[in-house]
């Protein structure tokens, strides 16, 4: 067997971007309609988030993919909690 140490995928990081924990995320507003597409359009092709962006204009699939996440991830739970009783 070849003990060559296998090739990683060249990773480029550009050093003005700053990472943003996701702690800090604000809430993406949507609407029913961007909601609604984009629980179907995840059943149907996954987290392809440039794919679902493609059918949604003005949105980026960085954009879906936070909603996502924000939306149905745990770690976000306690957080949705909030924000829903602050705009009630």
């Amino acid at each position: 067997m070849d003990k060559r140490p296998r090739k990683q995928a060249k990773t480029r990081r550009s050093t003005s971007e700053a990472e943003v924990s996701s702690i800090e995320w604000d809430f993406i507003k949507m609407t029913e309609q961007e909601e609604d597409l984009i629980c179907r359009m995840y059943r149907l092709v996954g987290d392809r988030w440039d794919l679902i962006a493609g059918r949604i204009p003005g949105r980026k699939p960085e954009d879906i993919e936070r909603f996502w996440i924000m939306r149905h991830g745990e770690v976000f739970a306690e957080k949705r909690n909030k924000h829903r009783t602050k705009n009630s």
